[in-house]
């Protein structure tokens, strides 16, 4: 056992099939320990390269030291701001420096940024090396490191750069989560409730009854909702991978919420903060649609406000979110395609969401004209 860590708990197996190979998530208190096996066990005998950051590797490096030991690390700068195509040519160099062959194996220790840099990476290093997940972040173990989503930003958009590319295993030590600051532990969870918003009411009502548990690192509260999110993303991906249709529902928050992100230059929010403004303005512009029942779209916003403030948007112009979300990649044959949501637990794909519906959707959260 990696010292500091409890002992495994009986870890869940999800088995994710995609369009090249069927991989598992495998989530566990304390499964971190077996780490190197659980490698072993996925992936080819060749070289294990880390890639991590360096807030990442000061908190974790020990622990994933001591549990891969024969792996070589390959630091990235941290922070959205540099997930970028001059970051995964850092990658690159790395690996060609140190001599690695098809065979090299990258290791992704971190958040969701170190998950879709390296991914990519991993993607496209010699058309294709083996990619294995260990997410350190909430929003990492509930989202980014499943569904084989990879890529980077540009400045201007997010995620305009990537590649569909599943990983070879996914590790979740729900345990790596008790050294996550408070924001940054808050940012998972607006995309739990995500889940909950598109997929179960359940999910959505056990997020509300046992918020307090969570915020305390209670391990079978995380547990369990961990793997019921794994559960859902996992379902939606396997029925539709590349973003044809069902998939598209995952984009619930994130079409204002990704163009906040660019607007703001990927410094002043956490994704899952952009998110839950996202899913409120969402929320705001079903309601007056009436396709939600305003007592749904209160239920979402007071759950919102539970977790504790965001960052203000107060100086943003919703002029300059409207031209973000212009260019986004949901944009398709100049119609673009919004998440919204119907009831708890039910959402829908719409093409006809107009300009002054958002513009009065984010003069409502309190953007300025």
């Amino acid at each position: 056992m990696v010292e500091g860590f409890l002992p495994p708990m009986k870890p869940t197996c999800i088995n994710i099939t995609s369009g090249t190979h069927t991989y598992p998530i495998h989530i566990a208190t304390g499964l971190i320990s077996r780490l190197s096996s659980l490698v072993d066990q996925t992936a080819p005998k060749g070289r294990r390269f880390i890639v991590s950051n360096s807030t990442i590797w000061r908190i974790h490096g020990q622990t994933i030291s001591a549990a891969l030991p024969d792996a070589e690390l390959i630091q990235i700068p941290d922070g959205e701001r540099f997930k970028t195509l001059d970051t995964v040519s850092r990658i690159y160099e790395s690996l060609i420096r140190a001599g690695a062959d098809r065979q090299a194996v990258l290791v992704a220790v971190g958040g969701g940024i170190v998950g879709d840099v390296a991914g990519f990476a991993g993607a496209t290093f010699l058309r294709g090396i083996t990619i294995f997940h260990v997410p350190t972040t909430l929003l990492g173990q509930v989202d980014s490191a499943i569904g084989g989503k990879v890529g980077v930003n540009h400045t201007l958009g997010k995620n305009l750069i990537g590649a569909f590319y599943p990983p070879t295993s996914v590790l979740i030590d729900p345990e790596l989560l008790t050294t996550l600051p408070r924001r940054e532990f808050r940012a998972g969870l607006y995309e739990i409730i995500k889940y909950g918003m598109i997929a179960s009411r359940d999910l959505f009502e056990r997020v509300e009854r046992e918020l307090s548990a969570l915020f305390n690192y209670d391990q079978p509260s995380l547990q369990t909702i961990i793997t019921e999110c794994c559960r859902i993303k996992g379902s939606i991906v396997e029925t539709d991978e590349r973003e044809a249709g069902l998939r598209r529902i995952l984009n619930f928050g994130h079409t204002i919420g990704h163009a906040i992100e660019a607007v703001t230059k990927y410094r002043r929010l956490k994704h899952g903060e952009a998110v839950g403004y996202g899913m409120l303005a969402a929320a705001d512009i079903a309601e007056r649609r009436r396709k939600l029942a305003p007592a749904a779209r209160k239920a979402l916003s007071a759950l919102i406000i539970q977790l504790g403030p965001m960052p203000s948007v107060a100086d943003l112009s919703s002029k300059q979110v409207i031209d973000a979300i212009n260019r986004d990649k949901k944009v398709r044959e100049g119609k673009l395609h919004f998440v919204l949501p119907s009831s708890i637990g039910v959402v829908t794909i719409v093409d006809d969401v107009t300009t002054r519906q958002i513009n009065a959707a984010l003069r409502r959260l309190g953007l300025r004209p």
